[in-house]
């Protein structure tokens, strides 16, 4: 372990260099000096099997068993990329690996499954991905058209679907979702939120076992309107997969101008053991957080100022004690993952950078935490799913 100290322009900092992966945080900040997470990257997690290559790795879950499930997308690799799958095959490697993937905690390949079968529609491309305390999984896709949810348990059985593709007809409909970008279901009371957040702004909340309407509603609690943000070509390469384009919203406000009183674009939903719901409003730069049944708590701004069309607020996940004293915030504008006192909502820190070594990232877009507390971080731009190891906390 290397720790160094420099003095910026603002405030006295402190860089830990664990197995690849930076942590900065501040000297000043009470958690640093002993309870911040410590994470070491694992540069040989996973043991992709020989024949396959990964496209853009949307989603990250993790089982009841630990195991670590990724939702890909092969379908924008290379010719020469995928020179296996030709008919005849073109080189010794590679094929796309199936859409959605099972690994163990040591990195081992279980199984993949995925893609049309009967009673279902299968999405476009698989953008969420989550499983919940009954060890069922769930996908939603952010393309065009694509309306609705499904659920299927671990073997790949078809069990739900919400919504049909083609569908919505916007922010107040109660049957279908909107290019859905993730979801999660709440124990306590077997309900499933959902980040309805490409097509709508919205967080909308269905029964996990039926899928019937329970409510809905948008920043600050407001009814959410269809009218759209104002959009704006990405950067090359914006969004992140190997051949993607799809235009997104960029940041709606200007330096010092008031918070947008609507989501822009809800990229995440996540329910802590307190009850109470986070929402990731990626291109406002904000998490806002709400009771169970809508009505807001507080807001905060991660990097407020960033104006890539990237945002900063892609996805959430709790450290695993009881508590929940830490959430994990990945920020694909600055290409890190952000460390915060979820009572206080203060950054403590960060992991990483814009890269593509070990404990770097290529726009972190999923993040999870299995029940060790190792934190699991799937990236788009270059295909790629890394394991940072929890070592310990500082100081102790």
């Amino acid at each position: 372990m290397n720790t160094v100290k420099n003095l910026g322009r603002r405030a006295l900092v402190t860089a830990v260099l664990f197995g690849g992966a930076l942590v900065i945080f501040p000297v000043s900040s009470p958690l640093a000096q002993g309870n911040l997470p410590v994470l070491e990257v694992d540069p040989f997690w996973p043991k992709m099997p020989e024949k396959f290559i990964l496209g853009p790795v949307r989603g990250v879950a993790i089982d009841l068993q630990d195991n670590v499930w990724i939702a890909q997308d092969g379908s924008g690799l290379s010719a020469d990329m995928r020179g296996a799958a030709a008919n005849p095959p073109q080189a010794e490697c590679c094929m796309p690996a199936p859409p959605i993937m099972e690994f163990d905690a040591a990195g081992n390949y279980i199984k993949g499954w995925g893609g049309p079968g009967e009673g279902y529609d299968w999405p476009q491309q698989i953008h969420g991905l989550f499983i919940d305390y009954k060890g069922n999984l769930w996908v939603s896709s952010e393309r065009a058209g694509d309306n609705h949810i499904l659920k299927f348990s671990r073997d790949g059985k078809f069990l739900l679907q919400i919504g049909k593709p083609g569908q919505s007809t916007g922010n107040a409909d109660k049957v279908n979702v909107n290019r859905a970008a993730d979801m999660h279901v709440h124990p306590k009371t077997n309900e499933l939120f959902v980040a309805d957040g490409y097509g709508n702004r919205r967080v909308i909340v269905f029964d996990a076992d039926t899928g019937a309407y329970k409510r809905h509603w948008g920043a600050y609690g407001n009814v959410p309107e269809d009218a759209a943000p104002a959009p704006a070509a990405p950067a090359a390469g914006g969004r992140g997969g190997r051949g993607a384009a799809v235009p997104e919203p960029a940041p709606a406000r200007a330096p010092n101008a008031p918070p947008s009183t609507q989501f822009n674009l809800v990229h995440d939903v996540r329910v802590s053991n307190d009850d109470l719901v986070y929402v990731a409003d990626r291109n406002n730069n904000r998490i806002q957080i709400f009771s169970l049944d809508g009505k807001f708590v507080k807001e905060v701004f991660i990097a407020r100022d960033t104006s890539t069309s990237n945002g900063t607020v892609y996805s959430l996940a709790f450290s695993v004690d009881a508590a929940q004293r830490f959430l994990y915030v990945a920020d694909a504008g600055n290409g890190r993952i952000r460390i915060l006192n979820r009572q206080t909502m203060e950054v403590l820190g960060s992991i990483g950078r814009w890269g593509r070594q070990p404990g770097q990232f290529m726009v972190p877009h999923d993040i999870a935490v299995d029940s060790k507390g190792n934190l699991y971080v799937g990236e788009i731009r270059e295909g790629n799913i890394q394991k940072f190891v929890l070592k310990s906390t500082l100081g102790k």
